[in-house]
C-alpha cells in the first residue's frame, strides 16, 4: 500500500512540474479604440510573490492571431517554465507589421505594444518591469517586428530576436499599385509614398543601434524567400561591428522551421536574463 501512495504521489508531482498557466488578457487600446486579445503564458513560480520574471513577448506572422503559437508550438507552455520566464503573445493584426502607419489610424501597434500593452503586463503580472527584464521575437512579420519594435525603443527591451523575418519590406512591392503581404494598408502606395516604405524597413534602421545596447539574435533557412535579406542585415551589423548572433540553416519558410528556432531564442534570452540577474 505504501509504495502505491508512493507511486501515485510521483505520478502527480510529474504533472506539477509542467504547471504553467494561460492567460487571455484584453487590453484596450486607446491608440486604436479598440479591444485586444493576448495569450499569457504563465511560469508555475509566478506563484513565488519574492520573484519578478523576465518577459518574452513572442509576435505572430502575417494573417496569424495571438494564439496562433500557443495552438501550433503548445511546446512553449513548457517553455515557460523550463526557463522560468513569462511569455506574452500580442495580437498584431492581421497585416500590421507592427508599425504605426502614417496613413492608416487602424494600424497603430508600435503604440499598442511599446506603450498601451507592457504597461498592463507590468501591472497585471510580477515581471521584471525594467528593459533588463524584457525580450521580444518573432517569426516571419513578427520576426520584422521585434527587431522593429526593439531598435526604436532600445529604453524597453534588452534583447531581441527575428526568426525567419521579413527584414526589408521595401522589396516587396509590386508595380500596378501591388503589395504582398497587405503592406500597402499600412504603408501606401510605394510609387506614391516610398520614404515610408524606405524608413520603415528594419534594414535601414542599424543607425539607430547604440552598441552594445541590445543583445541580438536572428536566423533564416537558407532556402527562404526572407533569406537574402536576413543576411544583408548580418553583414551590415558585422561591419559595424555591432555584436549579434546569426544563424543560418537549412529549411525554409514554414512551420517546422520556426518551432525548431524558438527555443534556441528562449535559451539566449535566458542567458541575457541569467546575467542580468548575477
Amino acid at each position: 500500500m505504501e509504495k502505491k501512495i508512493i507511486l501515485i504521489f510521483l505520478v502527480l508531482n510529474s504533472f506539477l512540474i509542467h504547471a504553467s498557466k494561460v492567460d487571455t488578457l484584453k487590453v484596450y487600446s486607446k491608440s486604436m479604440n479598440k479591444m485586444i486579445k493576448n495569450i499569457v503564458i504563465v511560469p508555475d513560480t509566478a506563484g513565488n510573490e519574492n520573484e519578478s520574471l523576465p518577459v518574452v513577448y513572442l509576435l505572430h506572422g502575417h494573417t496569424d492571431k495571438s494564439d496562433t503559437w500557443f495552438k501550433i508550438v503548445p511546446e512553449i507552455k513548457d517553455y515557460a517554465d523550463k526557463y522560468n520566464l513569462i511569455i506574452v503573445c500580442p495580437d498584431g493584426g492581421y497585416s500590421s507589421w507592427y508599425l504605426d502607419s502614417p496613413i492608416n489610424k487602424k494600424i497603430q501597434y508600435e503604440t499598442y505594444i511599446s506603450k498601451e500593452l507592457i504597461k498592463v503586463v507590468d501591472t497585471e503580472y510580477n515581471t521584471l518591469k525594467k528593459r533588463s527584464g524584457r525580450a521580444i521575437t518573432g517569426l516571419s512579420m513578427g520576426g520584422h517586428g521585434a527587431f522593429y519594435l526593439s531598435f526604436r525603443h532600445q529604453d524597453i527591451w534588452g534583447a531581441a530576436g527575428s526568426i525567419s523575418g521579413g527584414l526589408d519590406i521595401s522589396r516587396f512591392y509590386n508595380e500596378g499599385g501591388e503589395s504582398r503581404w497587405n503592406l500597402i494598408e499600412a504603408l501606401g502606395d510605394q510609387n506614391e509614398f516610398p520614404e515610408y516604405w524606405e524608413k520603415n524597413s528594419v534594414i535601414n534602421m542599424i543607425d539607430l543601434l547604440k552598441k552594445e545596447s541590445l543583445k541580438l539574435i536572428f536566423d533564416c533557412g537558407i532556402d527562404d524567400f526572407f533569406f537574402d535579406a536576413n543576411f544583408e542585415l548580418h553583414e551590415k551589423l558585422v561591419e559595424r561591428k555591432i555584436p549579434h548572433d546569426f544563424i543560418e540553416r537549412p529549411g525554409g519558410h514554414n512551420w517546422n522551421y520556426f518551432s525548431n528556432s524558438l527555443e534556441y531564442h528562449l535559451l539566449f534570452f535566458q542567458k541575457f536574463f541569467s546575467q542580468i540577474k548575477s
